[in-house]
């Protein structure tokens, strides 16, 4: 019988897809981020979005002013690809050490996508720029098409866009973004060196029943919606392997209760607060602790031709209880699990 360790150390992991937002929101909910990672992977989702580099060098000196005294934190900047994105832009941005990535959203998928890509003809000029520089492509995988069910979105743009995508372009580097599907973990797992996938802490956690246990839960909603259990055991399957598709990318996306307890709730699940405690979580009820920091601290530098990070970090099996608020007033979020014990801690 193997005995659960009582705490675990491993190199200071980074965070491939957050939301920091801006302003007093930022402010409110960056720390939480700070404080358990290195680095992370900013979206660029603001309004108006980051499409420049001037834009992203402005958004990071925001962030970098906001970061409480001491953190030791890099943001990693996107640019957010629309169809009027000029391959010399990106090239531009890229070479002058702004953009580590460039975000595509197909128009109307997500919050703040209206911008977005309405056909990825539009943007082949600017994806072949990409693959001849090595610039990574983080995608958010969902078709839009109204016929779509929700609950199909992702499979279906698999199936119609990304397959022919990397049919036309086999160099170009995508990341497939808080994939929530067992076609997309398979997709992943087998396609090759080009292509990876990062993974919710909240999509290993709850399946779309979650949303609706006893009345609509509205701090479930989010895009990628959640789905079916065997879906959510595949992804648990794949972050535990150990793979080197897989990564960690919490998709913590901050909104304050009144815009998600509306008649029209805003999408998104805010885990910056507790988000290494619940990927711990995840990982030691899979009894997979051992493959904890290769896909929290080192599947993700080596995807992005990054060195990892020397500093460590430890987790401690301690019960504690989750915050049940982050910010105040009408800027107050409340974060995913809150007020429910965690059986981990950093430490």
């Amino acid at each position: 019988m193997t005995t659960t360790p009582v705490q675990i150390t491993i190199r200071r992991p980074d965070d491939w897809h957050v939301h920091l937002r801006d302003g007093a929101m930022m402010r409110a909910v960056l720390p939480c981020t700070a404080r358990q990672f290195a680095r992370a992977i900013v979206m660029p989702n603001l309004v108006p979005p980051v499409t420049t580099a001037a834009a992203a060098v402005g958004y990071r000196a925001r962030i970098v002013a906001a970061l409480p005294a001491g953190a030791d934190f890099t943001p990693l900047m996107t640019a957010y690809l629309t169809d009027e994105t000029e391959p010399q832009e990106i090239a531009r941005g890229h070479a002058d050490g702004v953009f580590t990535a460039v975000k595509l959203y197909p128009a109307h998928a997500t919050t703040n996508s209206a911008y977005g890509v309405t056909a990825i003809d539009k943007v082949m000029r600017v994806l072949e720029r990409m693959a001849a520089l090595g610039v990574p492509l983080l995608v958010h995988g969902e078709a839009t098409d109204p016929e779509v069910d929700i609950f199909d979105r992702e499979a279906v743009f698999i199936d119609h866009t990304l397959i022919p995508l990397r049919r036309h372009l086999p160099e170009l580097r995508i990341v497939l973004e808080h994939i929530t599907t067992q076609e997309a973990a398979d997709y992943v797992e087998h396609g090759g060196d080009n292509i990876a996938a990062t993974i919710t802490a909240h999509h290993l956690t709850i399946n779309r029943n979650a949303i609706f246990q006893g009345g609509i839960r509205p701090h479930l909603y989010c895009l990628p919606i959640a789905k079916r259990e065997k879906h959510r055991l595949a992804l648990r399957r794949a972050a535990a392997s150990g793979d080197r598709h897989f990564f960690l990318g919490t998709d913590s996306a901050p909104h304050a209760a009144p815009t998600k307890e509306a008649a029209c709730g805003c999408a998104g699940i805010f885990t910056a607060a507790t988000a290494l405690e619940l990927y711990a979580g995840v990982f030691e009820e899979k009894g997979a602790l051992d493959r904890f920091e290769a896909f929290a601290s080192l599947n993700g530098p080596a995807f992005y031709r990054l060195l990892v990070n020397e500093e460590r970090i430890t987790l401690r099996r301690e019960p504690w209880t989750a915050p049940s608020t982050i910010g105040d007033g009408k800027l107050a979020v409340h974060p995913f699990r809150a007020g429910e014990t965690l059986r981990w801690r950093v430490a």
